[in-house]
């Protein structure tokens, strides 16, 4: 099966899923000349998109009826089996030669999944989850970490370009998502130092942001803690990555390890910390607001300090 030229002006973009980072995503591929149509579940937040020159879709089925690449980036791993494999879903709208591009942080095994699926079907499916948040999708740096046949990934480089700076592949179909699952164990347990370490120095009575000058460009420097300690020490905890979903990505990187017989207790010892801010109501906080926890842990009222 010939794989598409995939070029701004020629080829039709899908998408499904415009949240946090993907309203960004598909706004640089509109920015770039790519022709685009979009779904998402609620219909109002795809109005700037729409302004852009999107045009709405009523469905996943129905945006892949009218595209050539259809990305989508949602939720949970169940939320890409509905938009991908279900009865209204990606796949049951493609045509011979389409693309399903997911970027969701999902499970390794769906991947392969949806591969198999769509390659009965005639077409193609990469799996590309992505790692640097909402400033990463805003500012079109993303890394991106690809798994699927190469000249398929190689040929949807423009689009990579509009979206991301570090695109590399991975490997077979799955393989984006397993290297997915090795950012979020490196983050997961970053944030536990990051969060503790702005802590004791707030209780040392240290000024934190004169801190930040020191630590942050030493070896003790790391992209959450240049990007999200200064959200922190200015209380605001707005999500650039969701605590719920960062919960399911180590979810499915410790289902992984257990199926691979692996012990990764840093990881368990996030993920429970991490379940502690969520059942705090911080769910829909960003990933940074494990500080609230741990300052809770020791009685400390980290939004009056």
């Amino acid at each position: 099966m010939a794989v598409p030229t995939i070029a701004p002006g020629k080829t039709k973009i899908g998408w499904i899923g415009t949240g946090v980072m993907g309203s960004s995503m598909l706004g640089h591929l509109i920015d770039a000349g790519f022709a685009a149509s979009v779904y998402t579940r609620t219909k109002e937040k795809a109005e700037p998109l729409v302004r852009k020159g999107a045009k709405w879709a009523g469905s996943p089925r129905a945006v892949a009826e009218v595209a050539d690449v259809i990305f989508a980036i949602v939720g949970f791993p169940s939320d890409v089996r509905e938009v991908m494999l279900g009865e209204d879903g990606a796949l049951a709208g493609s045509k011979q030669g389409n693309i399903l591009v997911d970027m969701t942080t999902s499970e390794p095994s769906l991947a392969v999944e949806i591969a198999e699926a769509a390659s009965k079907k005639g077409v193609w499916s990469i799996d590309a989850p992505v790692s640097g948040g909402d400033v990463g999708a805003k500012n079109g740096t993303l890394s991106i970490m690809i798994g699927g046949e190469k000249q398929v990934v190689d040929a949807l480089k423009p689009c990579w370009d509009a979206m991301g700076k570090t695109i590399v592949h991975q490997g077979p179909p799955g393989s984006g998502q397993h290297t997915k699952m090795v950012n979020q164990i490196l983050i997961a347990t970053n944030m536990i130092g990051v969060c503790e370490a702005l802590l004791y120095g707030y209780k040392a009575g240290l000024d934190l942001p004169t801190v930040l000058e020191s630590v942050g460009s030493g070896a003790a420097g790391s992209w959450s803690l240049s990007n999200l300690g200064p959200r922190i020490m200015q209380n605001n905890f707005d999500p650039g990555f969701f605590v719920e979903h960062f919960i399911k990505d180590m979810g499915i990187a410790l289902a992984e390890s257990k199926r691979m017989q692996l012990s990764l207790p840093g990881l368990a010892l996030a993920h429970q910390l991490y379940l502690a801010v969520q059942a705090q109501g911080h769910g829909k906080a960003g990933t940074h607001a494990l500080e609230l926890a741990l300052s809770q842990l020791s009685g400390v009222n980290w939004k009056k300090r």
